[in-house]
């Protein structure tokens, strides 16, 4: 899975960590106060290439070229430039979507501020203002769309380039692997979704954590005026506490509930790959495929996508009463602050926006549970391969029966 597209990956991974922590302390620690302040009054467009994100993009490429040329020196490997590189480019723009984001919450004050204003009447407002600060927005989400039509092309790309070599490593073991229930099914499906899922699970990852390094310092200097929380009182950064409580409080939630989930996914895969394989031998030999065997295999299909059903709805509850719950914890928060008016529309609406942007971050487990579902029954589908190869012993959910209770 890994072999396959990365350069020796027990070490590629640690090393790309290692080398990403070292790269941001220099960043922080050093490069960034080179240039001086961070320019907060830029709003608009002009923040993706004022003086400070023009020097982090090429401290990034620099960083991006070191790392690359180091491993392609110290181990080649044949798509080191779709694994290395690509990857690289996939994280940068990760990291210019949430520009895009916070980009997009330095608008809001100033915008609905003259919302407000202008509903009031406490001070005159044109319409070529507001229609000003409407072509800001159009700025912004223009480039916006531009940038995330050009990372879907190539995304798409080093997907299919990632299941090519992956499909390439187990073509050369075919002998060793073809004897495996449903080889078939998973050198040619499951090696599409494993680097589907795996790419769209660490896009998400990468985009958390950089959501967090950049809302976080937003937060707390536009939550200096929340002083206190419901029930709890007064608390140093109550709004960075309460994210954190909450998603914690909802990612271990629906942890709990949806244990069951992967191996019954693991399951419904294969009896899905049973139920095929017996078809299409059957369109050769006459003697396959008769009603009898087809009814059995096909029980067992509906035996477990019932099973799959029912822990789904146990989950779908516990995960639908959580997020629309979610929708309306920030107002709760923000209750006693907005009715004693300590706050602006404008300042509300940038506060509430950093807080989901935080809150979300948070919550990456909550968001990509039925996501990590399915990736985890793919890894375990395509592990028997990698042991197979290896020469051990088969994981212990391959010989594993499924359950015949609900």
């Amino acid at each position: 899975m890994f072999v396959s597209f990365f350069p020796q990956p027990r070490v590629f991974f640690p090393s790309a960590i290692l080398w990403t922590v070292l790269a941001m302390l220099f960043w922080y620690g050093y490069a960034d106060n080179l240039i001086g302040s961070s320019e907060p009054g830029i709003v608009g467009v002009a923040l993706f290439w004022s003086a400070r994100s023009l020097w982090f993009d090429l401290y990034f490429a620099l960083c991006v070229a070191l790392f690359a040329a180091g491993w392609m020196w110290y181990s080649p490997h044949p798509w080191a430039m779709w694994s290395i590189l690509g990857s690289a480019l996939i994280l940068f723009t990760s990291y210019f979507q949430v520009q895009v984001s916070v980009a997009i919450n330095s608008w809001y004050g100033p915008f609905y501020d003259l919302v407000q204003a202008a509903l009031s009447k406490s001070a005159p407002v044109t319409l070529d203002r507001f229609y000003g600060e409407l072509s800001t927005f159009a700025g912004i989400a223009l480039i916006a769309v531009l940038v995330g039509v050009l990372t879907r092309f190539f995304v798409s790309h080093y997907i299919f380039r990632w299941r090519t070599a992956m499909n390439g490593f187990y073509v050369a073991n075919w002998t060793r692997l073809r004897t495996i229930e449903g080889a078939s099914q998973r050198v040619q499906e499951d090696t599409m979704r494993f680097a589907t899922t795996m790419e769209g699970l660490g896009v998400n990852l990468i985009s958390a954590v950089l959501t967090l390094l950049a809302f976080l310092p937003v937060l707390v200097r536009l939550s200096s005026n929340i002083t206190e929380l419901p029930l709890i009182g007064s608390i140093p950064y109550p709004l960075v506490f309460a994210a954190i409580v909450w998603s914690v409080f909802g990612t271990g939630a629906l942890a709990l509930i949806g244990i069951r989930l992967p191996g019954i996914e693991f399951f419904n895969q294969r009896v899905e790959a049973a139920y095929r394989k017996e078809l299409v031998l059957g369109e050769d030999d006459p003697a396959r495929a008769d009603p009898p065997s087809l009814s059995v295999l096909f029980n067992s299909i509906r035996r477990n996508y019932f099973r799959l059903y029912l822990n789904f709805m146990y989950f779908n509850v516990g995960r639908i009463v959580y997020l629309q719950t979610d929708v309306i914890f920030p107002y709760i928060l923000l209750a006693p602050t907005i009715v004693a008016g300590k706050i602006t529309l404008g300042s509300m609406n940038q506060i509430l926006n950093a807080f989901t942007q935080v809150r979300t971050s948070f919550q990456y487990l909550v968001n990509s549970w039925s996501t990590i579902v399915e990736l985890i029954s793919i890894y375990q589908r395509l592990r028997a391969f990698e042991a197979k190869i290896g020469g051990g012993p088969l994981p212990s959910i391959e010989t594993r029966t499924e359950p015949a209770a609900l």
